[in-house]
């Protein structure tokens, strides 16, 4: 198992309710384990206990049977905003997390070029800045830096959530690559509804700081994006995260 959580609880100083309380969670070596829920349900706060950025207030979190008590390179972060170094290069951005892991200096321009190719931006990219790319290249290069320490598990907070649409599904196209081909374990926040049928093994529902039910997904992959609601069974798991959701069922409404 990658990562186990038990009674795993956040309680920030000063607030009225716990974020987080009761929540117990098994994450699977080699899964795409999706979080949804509302805003304010507790689902980034509970990425980041997973990532070690949090440390809760009750309970436990192991990641292959050890306890995460800090970041760990072993789990990789992918945020919303792209975190990006704006003065430097996208070359140095992923330098700086070759170099921060201890890839050596002789290696590191060759390693960056094999990052690029594996998120699928070319050679000319590197040195440029990321203000001058649009929001997916940026985030692209994002999971290019993620990548840098070759992590074992990528923990992905809405990563997706600013882009336009055509390049929303792009960029899910790219992590479901990246996940059969590297064989990597996912855990991925997001507000979106499809994308969470589309990506996940496993959904969790959070509700007012709990995990309210865990959602197997059964419908076969692939999954493309254009041929997602032909799928047996799309449109009763659609039905059934509306409804845990609060959602209304009508298509016409996208959760977001």
């Amino acid at each position: 198992m990658a990562l186990i959580a038990r009674g795993l609880g956040v309680h920030f100083p000063g607030a009225v309710a716990p974020t987080l309380h009761g929540i117990d969670l098994d994450v699977p070596d080699g899964s795409c384990t999706v979080l949804v829920g509302a805003s304010g349900s507790g689902k980034s706060t509970l990425l980041h206990c997973l990532a070690g950025l949090i440390t809760p207030t009750t309970g436990t979190v192991t990641d292959a049977d050890r306890a995460v008590t800090a970041p760990d390179p072993r789990r990789g972060m992918a945020f919303q905003r792209d975190v990006l170094f704006p003065w430097m290069s996208v070359a140095d951005n992923i330098a700086f997390a070759l170099r921060a892991t201890g890839v050596p200096a002789r290696r590191r321009r060759e390693r960056v070029r094999e990052l690029l190719e594996e998120v699928g931006l070319p050679d000319a990219v590197a040195g440029q800045r990321p203000s001058s790319l649009s929001g997916g290249m940026r985030q692209r290069v994002g999971i290019a830096r993620m990548l840098a320490g070759d992590p074992e598990v990528m923990l992905m907070d809405e990563p997706f959530a600013a882009l336009d649409a055509l390049t929303r599904l792009r960029m899910q196209d790219l992590l479901i690559e990246l996940w059969a081909r590297l064989e990597r374990t996912v855990v991925f926040v997001t507000h979106d509804v499809d994308e969470a049928i589309r990506l996940s093994d496993t959904i969790g529902v959070l509700r007012d700081g709990r995990i309210d039910r865990l959602i197997t997904n059964p419908l076969d992959r692939p999954r493309p994006a254009g041929a997602l609601a032909d799928q047996p069974g799309y449109s009763e798991l659609r039905r059934t995260l509306h409804h845990e959701l609060g959602v209304d069922h009508d298509d016409r409404y996208h959760y977001a």
